[in-house]
Formats: structure tokens, C-alpha cells, sequence
């Protein structure tokens, strides 16, 4: 990553204080994450919250990239959108909310569907990806493009009752990737919302974690967190944290 020359104005100071004051980040940290360049693939349940954190911190640059339209029942959850965002592109009507939330950050909308063909060229040079998709081909697309770029991928999916998030980078020695976790070509394709139904308030929840971890991708503190799985069931109101092994014969990273 390349820092800028200039630091941070006044009113970033004032805006930003909150993380300056922690040592952990502190205005070093602040203005890493100013020269950030992040992916957002969906700007939904996942995405809408993590978007609106990451454009509070001030993370510089934001790619949304989602072929969607804002739908009515998608408001029980992506709290990015209004009733009158109801037949928007939700990669525009995200950028217009961001810039609202944060004039600092600059957002880019990708109103296209990421695959295999594209994923690689949309996400080079961004300094972390975020996945809240919940297409099963799509985040197989993306992991692997994240994965031969060598950017930490954070990979967080919700349904019903439970969330679950991790961090990957699977081209390091000791580290998995995300098709280490999943196996080479599952056969259970994903399920999403509108079939299984999902409580809103828990893709705040997941949302919210998966922009903590890509802010640590930029920043790191405390521990790290690629090769561990946090699970949440609401439900029971338990969190459980998972070590994921990276596979000697995974075909993606093992290499």
C-alpha cells in the first residue's frame, strides 16, 4: 500500500479521533486506512452494514460492485437503502448513501456480476476484499481471484439464526484459503434469504464484524485472525471460534 504524502486535514482529525486516541491505530494507522483501496462484492445484508462502517473509518477508496436492484424486502435488513431507493441499482443507490455518510471516501459502483471471467480484473489492487454474497459460484470466483492476487479475503454468510465470518489468505505457508474450508467443488449450492428467510439484525451483526476485520486487514491489531472461523447462533446467544487447517492437498493453494 502506498501511503500519501499529505496526513490528515482538520476535520478528518475530528472525525477520525475516536481511532487516533487507540495505540493500536492511531493517526499512522488512520491514514493506512485512508490510502486503503477496498472491494465490497454485494451491498446487501452483509454489505450494507459493512459499507457504512468502513466509509465512517474512512477507508479512502470503496469498489461496490453488485448487478442488483434495491428490492422492498430487502429493507428489513440492508439498512444502506431507503423506501426510495425501491428499483435503484444497489451499487449507485450505495454510492450516493456513502458519500453522503462520508465525503472523504471515494465510491465506485461495479453494477456488474462478478465471475470467474471478470473477478480478477475488478479486484486487482485493492488492499482487502470483502464477500457477502450469498451465490455459491460467485464466492468461489472471488476467493479464487483474491487468492492468486494475494489479497486477505474476509468471506462472511448468514442464514436464519447463525453468521459465520473468516479471513483468509491462503497463500502463506501456514494459512488456508478459502477453498481449503469449503473443499474443492461442494456439491450444496448456497441458499439464500428469500428461501430460508434470515433475521435482520444479524447481517448487522456479521456486517459489522466483517468491516472489523477488514479494517484489522488494513491495520493489523490484537490477534490475527486468517485461519480462525467465528460462528454466532443467535439463537442460543453463542459465539464459537474455529481453527481451519490449511489442506496439504487443497488444489487452489496447497502449491
Amino acid at each position: 500500500m502506498t501511503l500519501p504524502d499529505t496526513g490528515l486535514t482538520d476535520e478528518e482529525l475530528e472525525r477520525y479521533a475516536r481511532h487516533i486516541v487507540l495505540k493500536e491505530i492511531g493517526g499512522t494507522g488512520q491514514i493506512r486506512i485512508k490510502a486503503a483501496r477496498v472491494a465490497v462484492i454485494g451491498a446487501g445484508g452483509i454489505g450494507s452494514p459493512a459499507l457504512q462502517y468502513l466509509a465512517a473509518a474512512g477507508v479512502g477508496r470503496l469498489t461496490v460492485i453488485d448487478d442488483d436492484r434495491v428490492d422492498l424486502s430487502n429493507l428489513q435488513r440492508q439498512t444502506l437503502f431507503g423506501t426510495g431507493d425501491a428499483g435503484a441499482r444497489k451499487g449507485n443507490a450505495a454510492a450516493t448513501a456513502l458519500r453522503r455518510l462520508n465525503p472523504h471516501v471515494a465510491v465506485t459502483a461495479q453494477p456488474l456480476r462478478i465471475d470467474a471471467g471478470n473477478a480478477a480484473g475488478l479486484l486487482a489492487g485493492h488492499d482487502a476484499i470483502l464477500d457477502g454474497t450469498d451465490n455459491f459460484d460467485t464466492r468461489l470466483a472471488v476467493a479464487d481471484a483474491a487468492l492468486a492476487l494475494r489479497i486477505p479475503l474476509i468471506a462472511a454468510a448468514v442464514g436464519e439464526f447463525e453468521g459465520q465470518i473468516g479471513v483468509f489468505r491462503g497463500w502463506e505457508a501456514d494459512k488456508p484459503c478459502y477453498r481449503c474450508f469449503v473443499g474443492a467443488s461442494p456439491e450444496t449450492p448456497g441458499i439464500n434469504c428469500a428461501e430460508q428467510g434470515v433475521i435482520g439484525a444479524l447481517t448487522g451483526l456479521m456486517g459489522s464484524l466483517a468491516a472489523l476485520e477488514t479494517i484489522r486487514a488494513i491495520v493489523p491489531f490484537g490477534e490475527d485472525s486468517a485461519g480462525k472461523l467465528l460462528i454466532a447462533d443467535t439463537l442460543a446467544l453463542r459465539f464459537r471460534t474455529l481453527s481451519l487447517p490449511k489442506d496439504p492437498g487443497c488444489p487452489a493453494c496447497a502449491a
